[in-house]
């Protein structure tokens, strides 16, 4: 579902750098780095996307974390083109689901692919990274903005209610990597999915806009680019922190249970 694709790439996610690599403002650099390190920390979250994709064209996405018990919801439409739809994972109870507005097999509108990081028997899928992907904060990717050698605060603004300041810059895909070479090993190989799929898109630099809150919160991220087929430019909005997130797994009369289908096959 290309549907999906999309926002598993928004949270793909890595951690914060140190503030101290691009040219920019550095007292923005500092504030950049804080955010970013805040959003390494574990936490309930709702949030919203809107824009265009080269690949896919307009789309929109909304999101709802829980961190107690592990839980996650996230659905996303393609609104035009021929990957038009709409997607939907849900992570409840440890059992990965994923879902179409289109009927497959049986007529079910969902697959129940099990615990996440396991595949039944005689099916080759990972559901582990698709499940680890959207468990993350997608305010990971404020600190590429620390890369930007011109890097500045643009002032402050309300978002969503809350008095903001406003960061912005831009940074190549070749500066944000070279600043995240001193960080750990899972860092960098996080980083380095990241980038990978900005590069697929034909992007190879990134203009990035960060609304942070008096907490050192991200409560807006914009990114934009050029890619091979069109125009990149995705905001993702905050909605809330720290709120009871429960997420209800799908009718068992509208899910196909690929570990049983399988069985009964054998």
């Amino acid at each position: 579902m290309g549907a999906l694709g999309l926002s598993v790439l928004l949270v793909a996610g890595c951690a914060a750098t140190d503030g101290t690599q691009g040219g920019g403002d550095k007292g923005a650099a500092a504030a950049v780095a804080r955010a970013a390190a805040k959003a390494e920390q574990a936490v309930s979250l709702r949030y919203r996307m809107t824009g265009r994709t080269p690949e896919e064209g307009r789309v929109t996405a909304e999101a709802a974390i829980g961190t107690e018990p592990p839980a996650m919801s996230l659905k996303s439409t393609v609104l035009g083109g021929p990957d038009r739809g709409t997607g939907e994972y849900r992570l409840v109870g440890g059992v990965l689901y994923v879902g179409s507005d289109e009927a497959g097999e049986g007529g079910k509108h969902w697959v129940r692919f099990g615990a996440p990081g396991s595949s039944p028997k005689g099916l080759k899928v990972d559901t582990g990274t698709a499940a680890d992907k959207v468990r993350a904060n997608p305010s990971h990717e404020s600190g590429f903005l620390g890369a930007a050698d011109d890097l500045k605060q643009a002032g402050t603004e309300t978002v969503g209610g809350v008095r903001t300041t406003h960061y912005t810059g831009t940074a190549t895909l070749d500066a944000i990597r070279a600043s995240y070479e001193d960080d750990g090993t899972a860092v960098r190989q996080r980083t380095e999915k990241s980038l990978a799929q900005y590069e697929k898109l034909g992007v190879d630099e990134l203009t990035m806009d960060l609304w942070t809150d008096a907490g050192d919160r991200t409560r807006q991220l914009r990114t934009r680019g050029t890619g091979r087929h069109g125009e990149l430019d995705l905001t993702i909005t905050f909605l809330d922190f720290g709120k009871p997130v429960t997420v209800q797994a799908p009718p068992a009369s509208d899910t196909l249970d690929l570990a049983g289908e399988l069985k009964k096959n054998r």
